[in-house]
């Protein structure tokens, strides 16, 4: 365990947030059905690296949090987090345990419950959010009301609404929802498609669509971070038949989630990247109270692979027509959402086609890679940041050419370009535990692009080999 609240002698009049990054816990299945186990616990590690990152969701919090993660943070990341964000007062509570499903970890871990029983101090009352909703983040709930306190999950729906997560958070069910609205809302486009299950007929199916097309998407119901999708252009695949289908079943046979669920075959769209880098995408808040909030639009930055690796956020990435256009979509697809249950955060992802059209790829429905990112923003520039500042987010820039490096040596080496609270631009680290892995990640803010990639620049000739 990390710490303890600041001052737990003292009887807190109000009530706490508590958070836990389950981050592992929202594609657990997918993660089990890894057929590699050194790549399964690869990614349940990983995975938890990004757990310091996420405490920037708080930036500017005036209430006190509990941050719940399986990783420890150090003294030195959490004092240049509270350079940043003096107000906040977060402090971190670390598992003894790391299974990848952190809030069974919790349950088995008496030190913490010992520890949210006494934030909960005289009020008795905890508010509990997390990265996604999980069974077993309203187990432990469950579990914390069972002690006698009052728990509050405003950015959880009920338990018997918990269904919206998985449902809508799926690439089969979001397609589900695209049919059933295409009469009332006709600008709630998904890429041509089809459903299956069984690597035989997908393997037939998707070949089929590329020999015809020279293009195919072949999508797992529910990957993770760019897994379980996998993309084919002209030239990637042969053009007959038999040699197609059988050079995507071998592939499709190296991992056992595509067995296990849903398949989507889909048309590949070629992108604009003029509009947003191809990928647009708007995120949404439902309160509890089912009241719907619109917080951003942005680009989503992807490898080629369909890897996610950050966002871009400016007023002027993509044509105000677009812009629009996803806003709205976007506001019917919350609408829906919020009348099945659903509450928190959820983005809607999609693709701009060279064709002028905007298609819908999925929503996910939990917080999000970029939610942190806006946090932070709003913090910095205010509500209006779009139009206040430019940004970008990595989430793992690699430094392996360099010798390890340890946080306190990377902001050092940084110093000439890091986030300057007089000029309002510059860069924000946002990970240490990445650096175990010989990356770390940021966001920069700028007064324009221009100025934000001439900062990332400078970060790049600061970061030549020693």
């Amino acid at each position: 365990m990390n710490g303890q609240l600041s001052d737990p002698s003292a009887e807190k009049k109000h009530t706490v947030i508590v958070y836990i990054f389950n981050m592992s816990e929202d594609v657990w299945p997918f993660i089990s059905a890894m057929s590699d186990p050194n790549a399964r616990s690869a990614e349940i590690i990983e995975n938890s690296y990004l757990g310091d990152s996420r405490m920037f969701q708080f930036a500017g919090e005036d209430s006190d949090v509990l941050y719940i993660t399986s990783q420890s943070v150090s003294e030195q990341f959490l004092a240049y987090y509270r350079s940043l964000f003096p107000k906040t007062n977060l402090t971190v509570l670390t598992t003894g345990q790391h299974s990848g499903m952190i809030c069974d970890d919790i349950l088995h871990d008496p030190s913490i419950m010992s520890a949210l029983v006494d934030a909960a101090n005289s009020t008795k009352k905890l508010v509990l959010t997390s990265y996604a909703v999980s069974q077993p983040f309203l187990q432990l709930a469950n579990a914390l009301r069972e002690k006698g306190l009052t728990i509050t999950t405003p950015e959880a729906p009920d338990e018997e609404d918990a269904w919206t997560v998985n449902f809508f958070g799926s690439k089969s069910g979001i397609r589900q929802l695209a049919q059933q609205s295409e009469h009332e809302e006709p600008d709630f486009q998904m890429a041509d498609g089809v459903i299956c299950f069984g690597i035989e007929d997908a393997s037939k199916i998707a070949a089929i669509r590329y020999v015809k097309e020279q293009g195919v998407v072949i999508k797992t119901n529910k990957g993770h971070s760019g897994m379980g999708v996998e993309i084919f252009r002209p030239g990637d695949l042969p053009d007959e038949f038999h040699a197609c289908q059988a050079k995507i079943y071998a592939l499709l046979q190296k991992d056992s989630y595509w067995q296990k669920f849903p398949i989507i075959i889909e048309k590949l769209i070629l992108i604009s990247n003029s509009v947003a880098g191809g990928n647009p995408n708007v995120e949404f808040k439902i309160s509890r109270n089912g009241h719907i909030d619109f917080l951003y639009h942005c680009g989503v930055l992807v490898t080629k692979d369909g890897m996610f690796h950050g966002i871009e956020v400016g007023h002027d990435i993509m044509p105000e027509r677009i812009a629009a256009r996803i806003k709205d979509t976007g506001f019917y697809i919350a609408e829906r959402f919020a009348a099945a249950g659903y509450r928190g955060y959820f983005d809607v992802d999609y693709v701009a086609g060279r064709n002028g059209e905007v298609y819908v790829a999925e929503s996910n429905v939990r917080s999000t890679g970029g939610t942190f990112v806006y946090t932070t923003a709003v913090a910095l520039f205010g509500e209006n940041f779009m139009f206040d500042t430019y940004l970008f987010s990595n989430n793992g820039y690699m430094i392996s050419h360099l010798k390890r490096l340890t946080f306190p040596q990377l902001l050092e080496r940084l110093r000439p370009v890091l986030f300057d609270k007089t000029t309002k631009e510059g860069l924000i680290l946002t990970s240490e535990n990445l650096l175990r892995m010989q990356k770390f990640s940021f966001i920069i803010f700028a007064p324009s692009k221009k100025r934000a990639y001439e900062i990332e620049a400078m970060m790049e000739s600061l970061l030549q080999n020693d």
